[in-house]
C-alpha cells in the first residue's frame, strides 16, 4: 500500500450551517482512511451532518457522509484498493472483497444515493463516475456544484485563482 499523506490532492468536508453552505479543509491525516474521515466530520458543527470528499493522486476519490452515528460510503474506483491505504479502507468499510491485483476495469463502490436528499439522484451520480476521462477533482466540483457549493469548494482546492 501506497503512503497516503504525500499523494492528497485535497481533503475537504462540506456542512450546512445557518442555511448555508461551509467548506473546510481537513488535514492530510484525516485522509488516512474512513474511520478517520468520519471522525473528523462528526466534529464539524451543520444541521444534518457533514460531507467529505477525498481525492488522491489524481487516480479516485472517496466521498464520505456522517449524521448523526451513521457513516456513508461511496469509492469512484474499487481498483485502487490494490494500491492505497484510504481505499482499502471504503472496500473493507463497505464489507466488500479486495479486488484482484490484475483487474482494470474502473468500478465505482458504495452508496450511491448517499446524497439524493442533497439534490444529486444516484442515477446523476452514476454518470458522473462512468466519465472515465474526467479526473477525481473534475468530479468532485462538480458534485460540489450540483450540490450548491461549487464556489467554495473550487476555493478549498484551488481551482479560482485570486
Amino acid at each position: 500500500m501506497t503512503v497516503i499523506v504525500d499523494a492528497v490532492d485535497f481533503a475537504v468536508a462540506a456542512f450546512r450551517q445557518d442555511g448555508g453552505w461551509q467548506v473546510a479543509e481537513l488535514t492530510h491525516d484525516h485522509a488516512a482512511d474512513v474511520d478517520s474521515l468520519a471522525s473528523a466530520l462528526r466534529r464539524l458543527p451543520g444541521d444534518g451532518g457533514a460531507v467529505g470528499m477525498v481525492a488522491i493522486d489524481d487516480d479516485f476519490f472517496v466521498v464520505v457522509r456522517v449524521s448523526g452515528s451513521s457513516t456513508r460510503v461511496l469509492l469512484s474506483d474499487v481498483t485502487a484498493a490494490t494500491e492505497w491505504e484510504l481505499a482499502a479502507s471504503a472496500v473493507e468499510f463497505l464489507g466488500l472483497p479486495l479486488p484482484d491485483d490484475d483487474v482494470d476495469e474502473v468500478e465505482p463502490a458504495g452508496e450511491l444515493d448517499l446524497l439524493s436528499d442533497l439534490g444529486i439522484a444516484a442515477v446523476d451520480l452514476a454518470v458522473l463516475l462512468d466519465d472515465e476521462e474526467a479526473y477525481p477533482d473534475e468530479v468532485c466540483s462538480d458534485i460540489a456544484r450540483r450540490l450548491g457549493f461549487g464556489p467554495l469548494f473550487d476555493d478549498a482546492v484551488g481551482f479560482t485563482s485570486a
